[in-house]
């Protein structure tokens, strides 16, 4: 058995009378490394973004910009600004975050350097500061360069990969630089290796104390059936001192502290324990998300004070590894609260090439998505960024829980004394800003790592292998892994994903095979193999990644694109497609089952195979997530106990095609609409398994006092009256698993409905109670593919749009001749999203609703809606 039970808290700066802040964000003068180039820049903010802003380039995005603007990343920037302080005391320079290898002095003195984009910098300049004007220089270097320069410094060994793949047009040796890996290129996202000084900077000045973190890591005692709330507080003192500490939790606790500090730096730590019953915070869809607040404040016997509040909530984190009864391997599940919870969700990338872009309104608007899609837990990718604090309070609030990947993906990494001791800071600056969060339920080392090396991904030869798992075992596990536990302990940490979890650590961290079904968690992809082939798929303790590629909306394209861009086969389409066959692998997973758009209109064929793609993905992903979801009650061959699907990927980091189910802007794709169904709380899926119609219900539910029966319907697609109308027996559904409500012979079903054949009819169904309310979304499956069904017509679809009488929420109701598949609803450029999208029509009237995001008309969408269904693309 391997558990790791704790649970947390949030996070908030400390106000003091003694300590003055002095921000220095805002305009700052950027030059390039030969003058040629002087503009002002915002701070925060980088090179391209300032740029773009004194007009001195276009956007970006924009085309084929990517390489046209390659230039900026090659080259060299300073940032210089002036500012006067009138404070007196130790003084300090603090930088949040700098992109990334940069030389910083202020009055022409070299105050300090930073190699590492996701560490915060402190930099003393008591003595260095004038009364009048002071210049601060903060010298940027090309991180393409410096990576190439640090990858040749490296002679002893190859540290591969050298280069990503050419369809990638990306720079070479990012593993040699503690910077956002995708910053290279990646194989959905450009290549923008950003400059700049991406976070805050300030001056903070002070005479006796400043603090410089808090923490707070509420655990369980279950012993005593009670909580602990640790409190820890991270000073810089400069002079001895003594304080009362005051901490208090409203309606909870309070208690006082006494403190004494020595100067230096000092770690000091308190225990509030509290004796009676919390509301304990819950997954999204499990419960309610409370979250208490923590007030300190700090009295110095000087008659200093400080002051700080914190959100914390009350929760447990177990990652439940032991033996399966009757089964090889074990289990992979997490508990939350002492109860087991499957997790649905996705993986989450870079919002944007350039961090400053990141509105809060970006970051909302994709965790509401993933909400609404009844997501419970995202995992923040390896390849990109540690998100912003808004990011994890929302998850906070949102109930969505993050699985936190350590920065490293895709590559091997070197293990230079200066490199390791950059990370080992970096590793404890986030753990120390996230561990009070109580959305973060799990560390990994590292996206892909372990399975790079296992299955030779880099061509390494076996005599060399032993030196490659030595530094895959030096920085993951003797370094991060080292480093988490001191710093948190409390929460789960796997060194990489996939893995084999505690079976890899036995086979000395590089498991044989992790991509193990029977132990772990696993990604799977498979492009060319029949998706709607559900046999195929492993049968997973958990799936961390799996997907399929699709192309975003024609008005998200037509922002970065012009006229003879709108084909397949442009230059503009095969530009954006950074994975290798990818726009061939849709076309021939799509044409498994589609007939391909072949209208003579060149534009609307473009947007009819942006059509079809999206349909492919959705249909895709449904399958083998509904195959995951079925899986958890079942053990097949020792393999199954499925609890866990993060699908590949939540969003975009630019426009063009990726494994995302929210395109770049926050639009909906089809896919996405999907999810919403496939992770309902109580789901009704179907399969054919050797010629029997099985139908499965599957339930989150912690009881199982809930009784259902399957309501199955065939219909022809030459008519909206039901062909026939069946019910199975009524069951008692099982809480948080699986069970088969429904079973029967396809042909024995075919024959008792009379007029359908498998090409001619559709099933739907779904979960009713006794009584006959609706448990479950309704639900579909083809008994063949749709580019065989027979009697398909054009359904002739019309519409009508009326304000719905709620501020910007309008009804748009259809009509069509005849039953329409994969009906798809486009308002263009309009923000918002329908309640249902790419759905089964069979009724000759339907209402849709559409909740825009900024204030519009019901003529405004009549103008812009586009209704597209699968017979209208042929």
């Amino acid at each position: 058995m391997n558990h790791a039970v704790w649970s947390f808290a949030c996070f908030c700066l400390f106000e003091a009378v003694s300590l003055e802040i002095f921000s220095l964000d805002g305009e700052w003068k950027l030059l390039n490394s030969n003058s040629s180039v002087s503009v002002s820049a915002e701070v925060p903010g980088c090179v391209h973004t300032a740029l773009q802003r004194q007009g001195f380039i276009s956007d970006p995005y924009y085309r084929f910009n990517d390489l046209n603007y390659r230039w900026i990343s090659l080259d060299n920037w300073t940032y210089t600004t002036s500012f006067s302080v009138r404070g007196k005391g130790k003084a300090v320079l603090v930088f949040e975050g700098v992109d990334t290898i940069s030389t910083v002095s202020l009055n022409g003195v070299i105050i300090g350097k930073t190699d590492n984009m996701f560490r915060r910098y402190d930099f003393e300049v008591t003595g260095l500061l004038k009364d009048q004007e002071n210049v601060l220089q903060v010298w940027i270097m090309s991180a393409v360069t410096y990576a190439s320069q640090r990858s040749r410094a490296h002679t002893e060994y190859r540290v591969p990969p050298d280069c990503p793949p050419p369809v990638q047009k990306g720079e070479c040796h990012v593993n040699f630089i503690r910077k956002a890996q995708s910053s290279f290129s990646w194989d959905w996202g450009p290549s923008f290796p950003t400059l700049g000084i991406w976070k805050g900077v300030r001056l903070e000045v002070f005479n006796t104390l400043r603090v410089l973190s808090f923490t707070t890591v509420p655990k369980y005692d279950s012993g005593n059936s009670s909580w602990n709330v640790e409190v820890e507080l991270f000073f810089d003192v400069v002079v001895a001192s003594k304080a009362l500490v005051l901490m208090s939790i409203p309606l909870l606790h309070s208690e006082e502290f006494h403190l004494s500090l020595t100067p230096g730096q000092s770690r000091k730590s308190f225990v509030l324990q509290i004796n009676q019953s919390v509301s304990l915070w819950w997954p999204f869809g499990h419960g309610e998300q409370p979250l208490y607040e923590l007030e300190i404040q700090i009295n110095m016997e000087g008659g200093e004070t400080f002051n700080a509040q914190r959100k914390v909530a009350f929760r447990t984190v177990e990652l439940i590894q032991e033996p399966i009864p009757s089964s090889p391997g074990l289990s992979f599940y997490f508990q939350i609260n002492g109860r087991p919870i499957f997790l649905k969700g996705s993986n989450w990338i870079p919002v944007h090439a350039f961090q400053d872009q990141v509105t809060t309104d970006m970051i909302t608007v994709l965790l509401r998505s993933a909400q609404k899609a009844n997501m419970n837990a995202l995992r923040v990718w390896g390849g990109g960024v540690y998100e912003q604090d808004l990011f994890y309070s929302l998850c906070d609030m949102y109930g969505i829980m993050i699985w936190q990947d350590f920065m490293f993906a895709c590559a091997l990494y070197p293990t230079e004394k200066n490199f390791i001791q950059t990370v080992r800071e970096e590793v404890t600056q986030q753990v120390r800003r996230l561990k009070s969060h109580p959305s973060v339920v799990i560390w990994s080392g590292n996206n892909e790592n372990e399975a790079a090396i296992a299955a030779d991904w880099f061509n390494i030869s076996a005599a060399e292998r032993p030196l490659y798992v030595r530094d895959y075992v030096s920085l993951y596990v003797e370094n991060i892994r080292d480093l988490v536990l001191q710093e948190d302990g409390t929460r789960p940490f796997l060194v990489s994903s996939p893995t084999n979890g505690v079976e890899s650590e036995k086979e000395g961290w590089v498991a044989h095979d992790p991509y193990d079904p029977h132990y772990g968690d696993t990604h799977y992809y498979s492009y060319y193999n029949d998706c709607w082939n559900w046999t195929a798929f492993p049968r997973t303790r958990f799936a961390s990644e799996y997907g399929f590629q699709s192309w975003p909306s024609f008005s998200t394209l037509s922002k970065v694109s012009v006229t003879s861009d709108w084909d397949f086969s442009s230059n503009f389409s095969s530009h954006r497609q950074h994975h290798e066959d990818g726009n061939q692998q849709m076309l021939k997973q799509a044409e498994l089952h589609y007939i391909l758009p072949n209208r003579s209109d060149p534009v609307q064929r473009y947007r009819d195979t942006i059509y079809i793609t999206q349909v492919m993905q959705a249909q895709c992903v449904k399958i083998q997530t509904e195959f995951y979801r079925r899986s958890r009650s079942d053990i097949v061959e020792g393999k199954g106990h499925t609890m866990g699907t993060l699908y590949w990927q939540l969003n975009d980091i630019w426009q063009g095609p990726s494994w995302s189910s929210v395109e770049f802007g926050g639009k909906w794709k089809m896919l996405h609409y999907w999810a919403t169904d496939f992770y309902a709380p109580v789901l009704s899926a179907a399969v054919e398994d050797e010629g029997d119609l099985l139908i499965y219900a599957v339930s989150d539910r912690h009881s199982e006092c809930h009784k259902v029966k399957a309501k199955v319907k065939f219909y022809s697609w030459s008519s909206f009256d039901a062909v026939c109308s069946l019910e199975s027996n009524v069951t008692t559904l099982k809480a948080g698993g699986s069970t088969l409500v429904f079973q029967h012979p396809i042909s024995a079903l075919l024959e008792q409905c009379g007029n359908c054949t498998r090409r001619s009819c559709v099933v739907t169904f779904h979960l009713s109670s006794p009584e006959g309310q609706m448990i479950s979304p309704l639900n579909h499956i083809f008994l063949s593919s749709p580019r065989h069904a027979e009697g398909v017509q054009k359904p002739d679809i019309t519409f009508t749009v009326k304000d719905a009488g709620i501020v910007q929420s309008f009804v748009v109701t259809l009509h069509c001749s005849f039953p329409a598949v994969y009906v798809w609803l486009d308002v263009d450029d309009i923000p918002g999203h329908f309640n249902v999208n790419g759905f089964l029509m069979l009724s000759n009237t339907s209402t849709v609703t559409f909740g825009a995001w900024r204030p519009t008309t019901a003529e405004e969408i009549t103008a812009n809606l586009h209704i597209t269904s699968l017979r209208d693309v042929y």
